[in-house]
């Protein structure tokens, strides 16, 4: 079996995966990732956060804002997202780590809550990191864009957005039940009218709505047919 760490190939694609970005797309996005977070786990014990590939800390900015956790921790693949994150200067976080991609550097039980947002889809090994960030926490939230649709092509083509697994309800539901984690819930969210708005202009909006009716209607053939996400939370 090949040793579980991160390609070169997906490490060179990320070292500058944060330096030249669109800053309101990110924020827009961000508010989407947190909202869902809030939704699903403000029920469940989330004094100690961890994220798992926190990015430009544009959702720790978030939660930190809204007062989501007492004690918030990162840890990332990159070297410049770390040092862009500790430089954000954000009052509940209590560290940002570089990690190999898969060993967790924290006890077992450390954290109340760990966060999976749009991570999943990146991981040439994502049941070995599911099984240690259950590892070192006791409640996990993963969220990944449905992209399994009947649009995806034939065949499989790297991309600058790193996303090398592609998803659809039930085969997110399997991933994270094989690993041994209980579903306790699982949602399906249509991005916001802000991110398509703003991605698409005012054709944006009538896409939105397109989506969310065909959603609410008619769920499957929607998520044959549009790219939506998945939010799940586990332990």
């Amino acid at each position: 079996m090949p040793e579980q760490k991160v390609s070169n190939y997906l490490l060179d694609n990320y070292q500058d995966y944060y330096q030249d970005v669109d800053k309101e797309w990110r924020r827009l996005g961000a508010l989407d990732k947190v909202n869902n977070i809030l939704d699903v786990c403000a029920q469940v014990p989330h004094s100690t956060v961890l994220e798992i590939g926190a990015g430009d800390g544009a959702i720790l900015q978030q939660l930190d804002a809204l007062n989501f956790g007492e004690k918030l921790f990162a840890i990332e693949i990159v070297q410049n997202a770390v040092e862009r994150i500790n430089q954000l200067g954000i009052p509940h976080l209590a560290e940002c780590r570089l990690f190999d991609g898969y060993t967790i550097p924290y006890p077992d039980d450390f954290f109340d809550l760990v966060i999976l947002s749009h991570v999943v889809e990146h991981l040439e090994y994502p049941r070995a990191l599911l099984m240690e960030a259950q590892r070192v926490g006791r409640h996990i939230f993963i969220e990944v864009p449905l992209e399994d649709t009947a649009r995806l092509p034939k065949d499989f083509r790297f991309t600058a957005t790193g996303h090398i697994n592609a998803y659809h309800g039930r085969g997110i539901r399997h991933l994270v039940q094989s690993t041994g984690l209980e579903v306790l819930c699982q949602t399906v969210i249509n991005p916001s009218k802000d991110v398509l708005v703003y991605r698409y202009g005012r054709r944006g909006q009538l896409q939105y709505w397109v989506r969310e009716i065909a959603l609410r209607i008619m769920p499957r053939l929607a998520q044959r047919v549009f790219t939506y996400h998945s939010a799940i939370l586990a332990k």
